[in-house]
């Protein structure tokens, strides 16, 4: 089995931006927990693996080049790595207890008058993502109280 780095790091960029930040999934999906830890760590990280970088060359002198390049590459590799997960998770096919839950909920968009598709049968992740983005946009709270 390969995996395509690249493509898997696009996937969760797009799993990222397409998964709805309620914090009523945080409680059934660790999604939102990854989303918001990974986009927070894009943002911090290059900071701290320049500093970590730099206070090592500062403290130690130029002979620690190599561990302090090692530091700032780690810091750097965190939210590659948070995508890593994001796009494997896109990927992967849903259970079908969620399967059947996001066609119900699809149906319920479709009797509302909202477009949405029924899941094929190799629905993953990405699929419910659409689905509870729309899902979220469009239905009133009273029905999110139920869950």
């Amino acid at each position: 089995m390969t995996i395509n780095v690249f493509k898997t790091i696009g996937m969760g960029r797009r799993y990222m931006k397409t998964w709805p930040m309620v914090r009523q999934l945080s409680f059934y999906f660790p999604e939102y927990r990854v989303v918001r830890a990974t986009q927070l760590s894009m943002r911090l990280m290059p900071l701290l693996a320049i500093f970590a970088a730099a206070s090592q060359i500062y403290i130690h002198g130029w002979a620690f080049l190599p561990q302090a390049i090692t530091i700032a590459l780690f810091f750097i590799s965190l939210p590659i790595q948070g995508l890593l997960w994001l796009g494997w998770r896109a990927q992967h096919p849903l259970p079908l207890t969620l399967f059947d839950w996001c066609n119900q909920l699809s149906n319920k968009l479709n009797t509302m008058g909202v477009s949405s598709k029924p899941l094929g049968a190799k629905a993953c992740y990405y699929d419910m993502a659409i689905v509870l983005k729309i899902a979220f946009e469009r239905l009133d709270k009273s029905y999110w109280e139920e869950l």
